[in-house]
C-alpha cells in the first residue's frame, strides 16, 4: 500500500459518432446517373458524386428564356404606346384616362417580364441542382440509391462521414452530471482495441432528457493522427472513466480487496506469513490504468497481495522468488505471479 494520487471519476459509455456527417439528397426529381461510389470510398468537399438526368430541366430553361424574351418585347411595345399617348395628351388629342390606361398596361408588361426573368433563374437553378456534390470530405458510409433509379426530391443518395473527429455521447444521471465540466479528461476503452485512448469533454447538454432525466455529455476524440491500434469507426462501443477529482491518500489495487468476510480486508505479507488486515474503504479511482481504492487500517508500505492469488488462510507462509524480490517493494503490492506459497504455519 502506498500514498499516491487517485483520480476519481464517473463511468461513461456509448457509441462513437462522427462530429461531421452529411446525407447527400436529391434536390430535383429524375433518373440518377453517374453514381459509382461505394461504402468506404473517400470523397473531397465539392466533389461531384452523381447527377440527375437534366434534359427535362434544360428544356425548361430554354422555355423560360423564350418567355422572358417575349415579355421583354411586349414591354417595348407597350412602352412606345405609352410614350405616344403621353405626347397626344400634351397636344390635347386624347384624354388623361387613355394615358392612365397605357401606364397600367406598361406596369403590367414590366411585371410580367420580371416574373419571366425570375422563372428563368429558377429553371437555371434546377439545372444546377441536378449535379450532386459532397458537402464535406470523408468516407462513404452508406449508398442509399442505385444508378438508373428514379428518385424524388429529398431522396437520400449517399451518406458521408468525417472520421477525423469523433464524439462519444454519454448519458449521466443528474447527480453525476453536476461534477462534470468542459475540459475534463477521460480514458476510454474502444470495442476491439487493446489500448485506451484519451478524450475530453467538449459540450454538456443544458437540458435533461425527457423521461430518463439524464444529461448528455459529449466527449471529443481526435482520430486524425490514426494513433490507435484499431482504426476508430463510427458506431463502435466505448466505455471508460471520466476524471472528475484528484486526491492523494493511501490506496491499494481494487483487486486486492476481498469481501468474503463480514468486513472487507486485504491479505498482507508480514514476516513471511499471510495476515488478513481489515480495512475501511474510501473513494475509488484510477492511477494510470490501474483501478485503486483508498483504504484506512493499513500502514504505508505494507505488502499487499493482489486478488489473483485467491483467498489464503492467515499464517500461510510465503516465499518470494528472485523475480519477486526485484519486482516487489514496500511501495507496491506483491505481484501474484512473483511469490511461492507453502503450507500454513502450524
Amino acid at each position: 500500500a502506498q500514498t499516491r494520487e487517485v483520480v476519481q471519476g464517473l463511468a461513461v459509455s456509448g457509441s462513437l459518432k462522427a462530429v461531421n456527417s452529411a446525407v447527400i439528397k436529391a434536390r430535383v426529381a429524375g433518373e440518377l446517373q453517374g453514381l459509382t461510389l461505394r461504402e468506404g470510398d473517400f470523397v473531397k468537399a465539392g466533389q461531384v458524386i452523381a447527377h440527375i438526368e437534366a434534359s427535362e430541366y434544360l428544356s425548361r430553361v430554354r422555355q423560360a428564356r423564350e418567355q422572358a424574351e417575349s415579355a421583354k418585347a411586349q414591354v417595348e411595345v407597350v412602352q412606345r404606346q405609352y410614350d405616344n399617348n403621353k405626347a397626344l395628351v400634351d397636344q390635347g388629342f386624347i384624354s388623361r384616362t387613355a394615358l392612365d390606361l397605357s401606364l397600367a398596361n406598361l406596369n403590367a408588361a414590366q411585371a410580367t417580364y420580371k416574373a419571366a426573368l425570375a422563372a428563368t433563374e429558377i429553371a437555371a437553378k434546377s439545372v444546377a441542382d441536378t449535379v450532386l456534390k459532397a458537402p464535406i470530405s470523408g468516407q462513404v458510409s452508406q449508398r442509399l440509391a442505385q444508378p438508373g433509379e428514379r428518385v424524388g426530391v429529398d431522396a437520400r443518395i449517399v451518406e458521408v462521414v468525417d472520421l477525423s473527429r469523433l464524439e462519444l455521447e454519454a448519458a449521466l444521471s443528474a447527480s453525476d452530471a453536476v461534477e462534470v465540466r468542459v475540459g475534463q479528461s477521460a480514458e476510454l476503452q474502444i470495442e476491439g482495441s487493446p489500448q485506451a485512448i484519451g478524450a475530453k469533454v467538449v459540450r454538456i447538454n443544458p437540458s435533461a432528457q425527457a423521461g430518463s432525466r439524464s444529461v448528455l455529455v459529449y466527449l471529443s476524440i481526435d482520430n486524425a493522427g490514426g494513433g490507435t491500434a484499431l482504426p476508430l469507426r463510427q458506431g463502435l462501443f466505448a466505455q471508460g472513466t471520466l476524471s472528475t477529482t484528484r486526491a492523494s491518500g493511501l490506496s491499494v489495487p481494487v483487486s486486492a480487496v476481498r469481501t468474503d468476510k463480514p468486513a472487507p480486508y486485504v491479505q498482507t505479507v508480514e514476516n513471511g506469513q499471510v495476515v488478513h488486515r481489515a480495512v475501511e474503504l474510501g473513494a475509488r479511482g484510477t492511477t494510470g490504468s490501474e483501478a485503486v481504492v483508498a483504504v484506512k487500517g493499513l500502514a504505508e508500505g505494507a505488502l499487499v497481495m493482489r486478488g489473483e492469488m485467491g483467498a489464503l488462510r492467515e499464517g500461510t507462509k510465503v516465499r518470494f522468488t528472485p523475480l519477486a524480490a526485484e519486482q516487489a517493494s514496500p511501495a507496491t503490492s506483491a505481484p501474484a505471479n512473483a511469490s511461492a506459497v507453502t503450507k500454513p504455519a502450524p
